[in-house]
């Protein structure tokens, strides 16, 4: 595009706006360069690393956690582009499919870094001070998953034929299957971790269940023309994503926490290795894509 075509371009694109473009232009005039450490907010995100304790490996643990919520965010990103197109292809439900996919290889291969990362003596001093906070609490994993699949598929196994689509939001996030990390279903009493945590999250998880309803990735997927539900292509990139967060991302999570706790309790006291290990709660975004032998042997080779 020439300098006369990029004018007209601009004129074009304010006017439409009922805006004068040659105040634009005037602005332009005045504004500063665009500088790397200013798009990038550098000195905004390099500030939110506070310490509680004085361990140098603290630094590591927090920093290490604040990417994960980075790449979580760029995940429900990647997700919303299929989400939020109404009549998308294959090719590019694919694509952002694999990026999300690969932001969860990046996570997977992380925990290869954080298991030498910080020193065990260090950690376990820490660690204390993290009381009862968790990694549980992450409410961006928590809107991953939601925007994943249908609310079924999230359901603890064992009030799964209980719950159906027309169960009320609440009733359904009350036996999400993360609930058991931290519920007493005999009382109904819960833990410090999942009761703080539903205090600052409940309504907005609740809000996004009903917002990804028929716009989850399983949903979106239902919705497509059949031909294209029988893309070959799109098939392996769906059960691809599946198998990367519901075996090789937890697995490698599993590990890592294994390293340093041991035969611990989490800092939130939750049953980890139970809760988390895929062959308990099965977590499968999208079962009608894997064999019946495929789904009795969910996270039993790892």
């Amino acid at each position: 595009m020439n300098r006369e075509e990029l004018l007209k371009a601009i004129d074009k694109k304010y006017e439409a706006m009922g805006q004068n473009p040659d105040v634009h232009l005037s602005g332009l005039l005045h504004t500063e360069p665009m500088k790397y450490w200013n798009f990038i907010q550098v000195d905004a995100l390099l500030g939110l690393q506070t310490q509680r304790t004085q361990l140098p490996d603290e630094m590591v643990f927090i920093m290490y956690h604040q990417i994960n919520e980075l790449l979580f965010k760029m995940i429900l990103w990647e997700i919303s582009q299929i989400s939020n197109n109404e009549n998308i292809e294959p090719d590019k439900f694919v694509m952002h499919l694999m990026r999300v996919s690969r932001y969860f290889d990046m996570l997977s291969s992380s925990f290869n870094i954080m298991g030498d990362g910080m020193e065990l003596e260090q950690y376990n001093k820490f660690r204390d001070t993290l009381t009862p906070a968790s990694g549980f609490q992450s409410a961006q994993y928590r809107m991953i998953e939601i925007a994943s699949t249908d609310l079924i598929n999230l359901i603890d196994r064992r009030f799964r034929d209980k719950i159906n689509r027309k169960t009320p939001y609440d009733n359904a996030f009350e036996h999400m299957y993360w609930q058991a990390a931290g519920k007493d279903y005999k009382t109904g009493s819960k833990s410090e971790v999942l009761a703080s945590f539903e205090k600052k999250y409940k309504k907005k998880l609740l809000d996004f269940m009903k917002e990804n309803h028929t716009t989850n990735l399983w949903a979106k997927f239902k919705q497509l023309p059949e031909t294209y539900q029988k893309d070959q292509k799109l098939i392996d990139a769906m059960r691809h994503y599946d198998h990367t967060v519901n075996i090789v991302w937890v697995i490698n999570h599993l590990e890592a926490a294994k390293k340093y706790l041991g035969d611990k309790a989490a800092t939130g006291g939750s049953d980890w290795q139970k809760y988390m290990h895929p062959k308990y709660q099965k977590r499968i975004f999208f079962p009608e894509l894997w064999s019946k032998e495929e789904l009795e042997n969910w996270g039993h080779d790892v």
